[in-house]
């Protein structure tokens, strides 16, 4: 039985938090999720009205999904997800207190029609009155994008269409956009993306392509999006043509055989990632020839530890490299010589190295992506002789193997101002740890593992600059 002593000291505390101003205890209640926010305002009459004064909302279905989440999602788990979901909107903005404003309203949502026609018409009544400033929306898919089909995406697409021509006063005050799982073949997306929604400045897209369409070509002179990021799309091939806002490009694995995409008129565009694993059927493409016109300074190749999509090439690269801040590559197969990457670095100021590719079985894999073939890229390609701008390399995944040595004292011998190498050992990797994989040192032979002790990595920095008659570059080692 808990002392009275307990009781006092525990409603003290109680009575300190309570006595926190309006703006502390909503910044609290601000960190955690909806469905804890609303059960707060049962604690007392203090309490009571906060979570209906949060000025930043995120309201999400996934939350309302059974814990663990399902696999698959059953359309009973997402009807009860919806149902939960609908009764919070509808508690948080139909009794909204009038003098509080919703500064972001972030809403993850399945397009199901009989909630839907309850949202809809909520969410534009408070839009209408200025209850809510900024709109953060995300259709989710009902399936994951292994189990849709065509006519799954076929009909995202169409439900898509009908709620925002339905409830058109959404498309006021949207500023990002998420969609899954949607074929863009027999809609007009064009029209609604980047014509209708004036303010959207965020689209992510997952799971979505263009259906028979062999391009996805962009032309939106009028557009404000600032940030593009696309996650499995098959688009065939995506040609910006013009949109002058774009500042960051994201494409997470294409499926298309040559240069997956080309630009335009994009004057903003500041940073671009490109990620996929080169399937068997995949040609490649000159780098090149992708960038000309652009003004890139933070760049990101991932290859996932296959095959490199990019041609040979020279001193090509250094001309559109002019602006370049920041280099990284990433997932560059473990046993691949790495001198390929000196004509990446004559013209970048920093480059990361990232070597990771996560195990996967040599029959899965073959089918896959087919053979690894060591880059041919010729040495005697890579120079310009112009001065490196080179200033700092990271290399994460490091191993004192040949390759890797070799390639350091080839960047170092040719790079007058590089003054940090910085070398670290592999990050944890999900997906290896659920095929539940060995750690290296367990698996691979000792020169093939990262130097952990400082006698291990003194040997390291000899061998690196012990031929070297002055050496000005710090060599740190780190995690």
């Amino acid at each position: 039985m808990e002392s009275n002593n307990g009781r006092i000291e525990k409603a003290e505390d109680q009575d300190r938090l309570s006595s926190l101003t309006d703006d502390v205890l909503l910044s609290i209640l601000g960190k955690v999720d909806i469905a804890t926010a609303a059960r707060t305002a049962v604690l007392s009459t203090r309490w009571k009205h906060l979570p209906w004064l949060l000025p930043e909302l995120t309201i999400d279905a996934k939350n309302f999904l059974p814990s663990p989440l399902p696999n698959p999602i059953e359309a009973e788990h997402i009807d009860t997800a919806m149902a939960s979901l609908t009764k919070a909107v509808r508690s948080f903005l139909a009794i909204r207190q009038c003098e509080a404003t919703i500064s972001s309203l972030q809403l993850k949502l399945y397009l199901v029609d009989n909630y839907s026609e309850i949202i809809g018409p909520l969410l534009s009544e408070v839009i209408v009155v200025g209850t809510v400033k900024d709109l953060d929306l995300a259709v989710l898919g009902k399936k994951e994008p292994e189990d849709c089909n065509d006519k799954d995406m076929l009909q995202q697409a169409c439900s898509v269409d009908g709620f925002f021509r339905t409830y058109p006063g959404l498309l006021h005050c949207l500023t990002r956009l998420s969609l899954y799982n949607i074929c863009f073949d027999e809609r007009d997306m064009n029209h609604f993306l980047f014509d209708c929604c004036k303010q959207l400045r965020y689209l992510y897209l997952s799971n979505c392509d263009t259906g028979e369409l062999p391009a996805w070509k962009i032309h939106a002179p009028d557009s404000n999006i600032s940030v593009l990021e696309l996650e499995t799309c098959y688009l065939g091939k995506l040609d910006v043509l013009h949109l002058p806002k774009l500042e960051r490009l994201h494409w997470d694995g294409w499926m298309c055989p040559n240069a997956p995409l080309s630009f335009g008129v994009v004057p903003a565009l500041k940073e671009l990632q490109l990620l996929s694993g080169a399937a068997v059927y995949f040609k490649g493409f000159n780098l090149s020839e992708v960038l000309r016109g652009t003004m890139i300074k933070n760049l990101t190749l991932n290859f996932q530890g296959e095959k490199l999509w990019m041609q040979p090439e020279g001193k090509q690269l250094c001309t559109v490299f002019n602006k370049l801040t920041k280099l990284c590559l990433h997932d560059i197969f473990v046993e691949f010589d790495l001198l390929w990457t000196i004509v990446l670095l004559e013209a970048a100021p920093s480059i990361e190295i990232w070597e990771h590719p996560c195990t996967m079985g040599p029959e899965a894999r073959g089918k896959t992506y087919g053979e690894r073939t060591n880059p041919s890229w010729k040495l005697s390609e890579f120079t310009n002789g112009k001065e490196w701008l080179l200033k700092e390399v990271q290399i994460t995944g490091f191993s004192p193997m040949d390759q890797q040595m070799t390639f350091i004292r080839a960047v170092m011998e040719r790079a007058p101002n590089l003054r940090t190498l910085v070398l670290k050992d592999y990050s944890p990797c999900e997906d290896c740890e659920q095929m539940g994989v060995l750690p290296r040192s367990e698996r691979l032979p000792a020169e093939r593992v990262y130097p952990k002790d400082k006698e291990e990595q003194d040997m390291v920095v000899n061998q690196l600059i012990g031929h070297m008659a002055c050496c000005h570059v710090d060599i740190t080692f780190g995690v």
